[in-house]
């Protein structure tokens, strides 16, 4: 091999490994911090009104930025905001685990959030930028699809086992160190931003109707009485495209990528997928603890069959990519999520198996929903110029945040309801019938779940176009 050839293998391993860090700490973050609230709502005195805004202000800040992210990858280069968005991010979380109050901390993770939404689209719009060739395209994706699932997976384990031996502020500190790795090699072996020409301007009337629109429909999926946030989050959205359309001269979202029908339909399907995968974790974990009595550490450690099945998934699923092609992939990924969906269902109650409820079916469901990913990803980012690879990758992470958001909204909210409606039509004789009421609300759930991935197959099929594979 030539030292040109040698130098392209050392940048592409950096971009590989640049690229899975940071998708690692960004989905880990989302997870981890959920089984330490109870230990942070003791030490700084969080009320109980307050205490979800610990995940809130992250989650908000996250899907309210994406776009705007993905936006200033194309404009700022790929170097640039890749070591903004982990500084941002990486500083924060130094500053979440030193709080000494609410306030701090609050701030701290709406921090985190813009981070990760400044470094999440470059994780994937340098992968896309780097690996051209459908093949290793497919098969790169399929590895930063398996980090992802490891970081959801690990998330409620490490969370666990840190908060019981260490304490909650751990929870924070423990990715610090990737953080730094992250910005020495990123600042050492990332090209500056080479883009020729005259540099694109940034959209800011744009970005500020896109943040406050995605914010406040996050919020307002997300807060039971959020219905007046919701519609003006909507309406800034309407106002958002008629400024893209007619107003914009460089506008943040340029409409003519939906031109692209892989793009259309891969952001189609991920919205789908996203509203019958991202509430499963909360699910599952919820009906271990508040079904069968298990602690949040034993709960974690109980959702590990699924996450060994999802990095599974992730890992078959470039592959299955490049064997059958984007859209069967997805299709038949999608329908195996679905029948894990049903099963789960199907065994779940107060005296459902553990093996059958989690192990298999839970199994099931996230090898197929974690092996949709890639497939999904590959097709809603080929054909995309490279002058606007940025901008791909921050729309289909705003769309699988915001209908992660939705789904946990919606499949939340109606586990909760169906939950309430039978405790009350159906009182237990002979003690209290919570367990039967919330193992019933979670079934429903996993019902409407398994509705939204057969939808996510059935779009694919009539919507995602042929896409080129290899034997």
């Amino acid at each position: 091999m030539t030292l040109t050839g040698i130098g392209v293998r050392r940048r592409e391993r950096l971009v590989m490994a640049l690229a899975c860090a940071g998708s690692f700490v960004v989905i880990l973050d989302a997870t981890i911090v959920s089984v330490a609230l109870p230990g942070i709502r003791a030490s700084l005195g969080f009320s109980t009104a307050t205490l979800p805004w610990v995940v809130n202000a992250y989650t908000l800040a996250f899907a309210g930025f994406l776009l705007l992210g993905g936006r200033c990858a194309d404009v700022f280069g790929q170097r640039a905001m890749w070591l903004t968005g982990m500084t941002i991010f990486t500083v924060a979380r130094v500053v979440g685990g030193l709080a000494g109050g609410p306030e701090t901390l609050l701030a701290a993770r709406a921090a985190q959030g813009l981070g990760a939404a400044l470094l999440g689209p470059v994780t994937l719009s340098l992968l896309t930028a780097t690996f051209t060739d459908p093949a290793r395209r497919a098969r790169v994706l399929g590895a930063w699809s398996a980090v992802g699932a490891i970081g959801a997976a690990a998330g409620p384990v490490v969370g666990g086992v840190l908060t019981q031996w260490a304490g909650w502020r751990w929870v924070f500190f423990v990715t610090v160190p990737i953080g730094v790795a992250g910005l020495v090699g990123a600042a050492r072996g990332l090209p500056r931003h080479d883009a020729p020409g005259r540099r694109p301007r940034l959209d800011l009337v744009g970005a500020v109707l896109a943040t406050t629109a995605l914010t406040g429909v996050s919020y307002g999926v997300t807060q039971a009485r959020g219905q007046a946030v919701l519609g003006g989050g909507l309406a800034l959205l309407a106002i958002f495209v008629v400024h893209q359309a007619w107003w914009a001269r460089e506008p943040l979202l340029s409409l003519g990528i939906f031109r692209l029908r892989a793009v259309s339909s891969g952001n189609a399907v991920m919205f789908l997928l996203g509203l019958g995968f991202f509430a499963s974790p909360i699910l599952l974990s919820l009906y271990l603890q508040d079904v069968h009595g298990w602690s949040p550490l034993r709960a974690g450690l109980g959702y590990l069959p699924v996450g060994v099945a999802m990095f599974a998934g992730a890992q078959a699923a470039g592959r299955l990519t490049l064997r059958f092609g984007a859209r069967r992939a997805t299709v038949g990924c999608c329908l195996i999520g679905a029948a894990g969906a049903l099963g789960v269902a199907a065994f779940l109650g107060v005296d459902g198996s553990y093996v059958l409820t989690v192990v298999v079916s839970g199994g099931v469901f996230g090898f197929g929903t974690a092996a949709a990913f890639t497939p999904i990803t590959v097709a809603a980012t080929s054909g995309v110029p490279t002058a606007q690879n940025g901008l791909a990758a921050g729309l289909l992470n705003t769309v699988r945040q915001t209908s992660g958001a939705i789904g946990l909204a919606v499949l939340g909210t109606t586990s909760a309801a169906i939950a309430s409606g039978w405790a009350t039509t159906h009182p237990h004789p002979l003690g209290p019938a919570a367990p039967a009421a919330l193992a019933r609300g979670h079934t429903i759930a996993f019902l409407i779940s398994a509705a939204f991935l057969i939808s996510a197959a059935l779009t694919a099929t009539l919507t995602m176009p042929r896409m080129p594979r290899s034997r």
